[in-house]
């Protein structure tokens, strides 16, 4: 039966025209999600709004909603709230946070812009980090989400910087930032959305004047940690700078020098993990690691009245 006669469907019918199959529409219905069909004798009728309903629940389900939340929304729209404004939040959000355009690059160039010797396991790691996006059907070429990450770590091969050096910096700095958006985010959910997301889910207009909310904010992490970042690397640039360039500067770093009593049980485990020899600087990179993440912690800001 096509959809342009009678809108009238058997349940197969109705799973070929939107692309559920025969066990997901009847879960859907036991879920509250679809209506019941109409029962004609022997037989179940469904109708032009089962299709429609399937479909916006592909779309919802495309759109990273759960089916508890679809069920949510769905239930709004069925007592008159439009789904305009909710979904138009969505697409703000999920809308590109860069002006940056993805490119495209072919393995020869990705080879030659790394000093011309093919590294495959490179290759799969910066896959691995989203640096490089296989491209279905084309072996040979690779989309890049982002040319100035890529651009970055061809500067710092060229510089001397071994490859796996590089992807492991990502990862930190990648943690880092990761940190960074969440505290932001929580910031500005306390001070600025928690009043429209409080309703869920949120009237079109609530929606909608926080999708315009997120146009204008969308803007500030970036410049926020930009500022940030260029106060902080003129600081510790400078003072490493000097530190090196000071006539004493071994003396000084001999006397900065303590020895640190550390549990027994302590090294033994470190010991047990990364072996004898790199003891000593497995526990110096961890230190560091937590300090850089404390001075990351006090330059993200924090929500009123927490600690």
């Amino acid at each position: 039966m096509s959809e342009q006669s009678v809108a009238e469907y058997r349940i197969e019918d109705l799973a070929h025209l939107s692309g559920a199959t025969v066990r997901t529409i009847r879960a859907y219905q036991d879920r509250g999600l679809l209506p019941k069909p109409e029962r004609r004798g022997r037989s179940n009728v469904y109708g032009a709004a089962h299709l429609t309903r399937l479909r916006q629940i592909a779309d919802l389900l495309d759109r990273g909603y759960t089916l508890a939340s679809i069920k949510e929304l769905l239930e709004a729209w069925d007592t008159g709230r439009g789904l305009g404004g909710v979904l138009g939040l969505v697409a703000e959000v999920q809308g590109p946070w860069t002006d940056e355009e993805a490119a495209r690059i072919t393995r020869a160039e990705l080879v030659a812009a790394f000093g011309g010797v093919p590294d495959e396991r490179a290759v799969a790691e910066a896959v691995e980090l989203g640096v490089l996006e296989p491209i279905p059907g084309r072996d040979d070429e690779f989309l890049v989400p982002s040319p100035q990450e890529l651009a970055v770590a061809v500067e710092l091969s060229a510089a001397g910087v071994p490859l796996p050096a590089i992807s492991g910096h990502l990862r930190e700095l990648r943690g880092q930032v990761e940190h960074i958006a969440a505290r932001f985010l929580e910031f500005t959910t306390e001070h600025v959305f928690g009043r429209y997301l409080g309703q869920r889910p949120p009237t079109d207009a609530a929606a909608a004047e926080a999708a315009a909310l997120v146009r204008r904010l969308r803007p500030l992490a970036q410049q926020t940690v930009d500022a940030e970042l260029a106060r902080a690397m003129r600081t510790f640039a400078t003072r490493h700078l000097h530190r090196h360039l000071t006539e004493d500067t071994a003396a000084d770093t001999a006397s900065e020098q303590r020895p640190v009593v550390l549990p027994v049980d302590t090294i033994r485990a470190v010991q047990n993990l990364v072996g004898r020899e790199n003891t000593a600087a497995f526990i110096a990179a961890a230190t560091e690691r937590e300090v850089q993440a404390r001075v990351l912690d006090a330059l993200a800001p924090r929500p009123q009245g927490s600690r």
